[in-house]
């Protein structure tokens, strides 16, 4: 009896468990639209805490009723990954491995412009779902945010270093 019971409950933690890393799956799916770059396959990876802190922090400035912060949220995420795979490409079309010259400089312009371009449509779709200070509010917090973040690691650093020392003239 006491098999059989065992049995049943593993069956039962199996199938919970596969279910429950199916519904899972979905979270970094795209919803809409394509990536800007259809030749870039998404990572399907979480966010890291740093940016589920920057979203949050984001989404408390924006006071959003809760439909509108969940398309938000959407669209931001999907800003960001997009951003930072653009940027990606850029430090290593910017590392020591690559050569100089022309084709450099011309890749650098382009991924500038590349950026400038998904920052302009992802403005335009924040505009479909709130108004314009909203809108300028996004950016005007997320620079708010990584000046705090930056601080706050200028102060860690100088803690684990100790105070600076004092020139003497």
């Amino acid at each position: 009896m006491a098999t059989r019971f065992g049995k049943y409950i593993l069956v039962v933690l199996l199938l919970s468990t596969c279910y429950a890393s199916f519904a899972q799956g979905r979270r970094n799916m795209p919803l809409g639209r394509p990536m800007y770059r259809p030749n870039y396959r998404q990572p399907a990876v979480n966010q890291t805490p740093i940016q589920r802190v920057k979203m949050n922090y984001i989404s408390i400035q924006l006071a959003l009723p809760p439909q509108q912060t969940i398309k938000f949220q959407t669209l931001y995420r999907q800003y960001e990954q997009e951003m930072h795979a653009v940027r990606i490409l850029k430090q290593l079309n910017n590392s020591d491995s690559q050569a100089n010259g022309t084709e450099q400089v011309n890749k650098n312009m382009g991924y500038e412009r590349e950026l400038v371009d998904i920052h302009q449509h992802y403005t335009d779709e924040f505009l479909k779902i709130m108004p314009p200070e909203k809108v300028s509010l996004i950016f005007k917090s997320e620079d708010k945010f990584n000046a705090e973040l930056l601080e706050q690691y200028r102060n860690k650093r100088r803690q684990q270093n100790g105070p600076s020392p004092v020139p003497t003239n």
